[in-house]
């Protein structure tokens, strides 16, 4: 399937394609965005510097933050004759992420070795990081295999893209820890391959804020938004919902009639405006578990927001849920949601804010930033 990675922000001529059954449009307009790249990343804000050291013997650990993301709009426009969904959609890693240690194990060896502080995670073949681990190997032509363990943050089944992070970690550490010698594997072979394994994990190596279309592959990187919240805090309830469930239950007649230009010329204006969250894939994860219409409702009115008067532009699900994400801080500040956390004992929520590579540039990863758990 034809995929297009056009780095507008990144200053890069270079133009990123592989394989693609339905290629989709970018607005024209983002051509023409001047985006200084000096206001990528996070400033003001404490930071725990990423381990980051090339592998020059086998053995030594290279850690790395594994960040997660929020859908701040996601539109679907139509299916395609393969059975996926186009999208448009603008993703923005937060925070609230895991960590990833990484070593290359001794010549000789046949087979990865995953751990993870979360049991319900499988460490098998089927994890997305061994995937990547496999992926590697049989694009790089590198017989090279991998130790990981994911001190694991990110919940499953929210939305949150966790699983997709880890496997572009995964790439990029691979790519690291293999460095030294002929056939070094770029920053390019890592995003014309990515898209093999997951439809979500081009995202997770660009800059942090990006404009994805197609399934979620076509991905046009862009500089860190301006006027972005203070924080933004995230709320996932127990129950989680598979994403092929929410698309089964998608109505197509009944879609948003917002354009996604508009959208995102909305969120990427020079000028203060105020976003519109839209999530198609809102209403059929909302009938599949309607307490979290609940949950979306009660969260606005630690805003002064309901339904039809703000809550749009406050509080949405992300992706195909079930995390729920609301922007800046609520009336009544951190404290007012630390009592509604702790009211409703079988939520787990985070304060967390939007991350950014360093300066977007492509050879450096995502520091970590302080998430305060609630």
């Amino acid at each position: 399937m034809p995929v297009s990675l056009v780095f507008l922000a990144f200053g890069l001529a270079t133009a990123v394609t592989a394989s693609s059954n339905a290629p989709t449009q970018a607005p024209a307009f983002l051509s023409h965005l001047q985006r200084s790249t000096a206001a990528c990343g996070v400033r003001g804000r404490a930071r725990r510097r990423t381990t980051c050291r090339l592998a020059e013997t086998e053995g030594e650990t290279l850690t790395l933050f594994s960040p997660s993301k929020v859908n701040l709009f996601l539109r679907i426009l139509r299916r395609r004759p393969d059975n996926y969904h186009d999208l448009a959609s603008l993703f923005q890693t937060i925070s609230l992420g895991d960590s990833l240690s990484f070593s290359a194990l001794p010549t000789g060896a046949s087979a990865d070795v995953l751990t993870c502080t979360d049991s319900s995670v499988p460490t098998d073949g089927s994890n997305l990081v061994v995937k990547a681990f496999d992926l590697f190997r049989r694009k790089s032509g590198k017989n090279k295999f991998f130790r990981c363990h994911i001190d694991k943050k990110v919940p499953n089944q929210a939305g949150l893209g966790g699983g997709s992070g880890n496997a572009a970690t995964a790439l990029f550490a691979a790519a690291r820890l293999t460095a030294s010698g002929d056939g070094a594997v770029s920053q390019e072979d890592l995003l014309k391959w990515s898209a093999d394994i997951g439809s979500d994990i081009t995202f997770f190596l660009s800059g942090g804020t990006a404009y994805c279309t197609g399934r979620g592959e076509i991905v046009e990187p862009l500089a860190a938004l301006p006027h972005a919240p203070p924080c933004l805090y995230v709320v996932k309830p127990d129950e989680g919902l598979s994403t092929p469930l929410v698309y089964k239950s998608l109505d197509l007649s009944a879609l948003s009639p917002e354009d996604p230009d508009g959208l995102l010329r909305c969120f990427c204006a020079e000028t203060a405006d105020r976003w519109r969250l839209v999530n198609d894939l809102e209403p059929p994860a909302l009938k599949n578990l309607p307490s979290l219409k609940t949950l979306k409702g009660e969260m606005g009115e630690l805003y002064g927001v309901q339904e039809g008067k703000g809550l749009e532009n406050t509080v949405m699900m992300s992706g195909s849920g079930t995390a729920v994400f609301s922007l800046g801080e609520p009336v009544g500040g951190k404290e007012a949601f630390k009592k509604f956390v702790a009211d409703r004992p079988t939520l787990r929520a985070w304060r967390c804010t939007f991350v950014n590579r360093p300066g977007n540039s492509p050879e450096q990863w995502f520091e970590e930033t302080t998430v305060e758990p609630l």
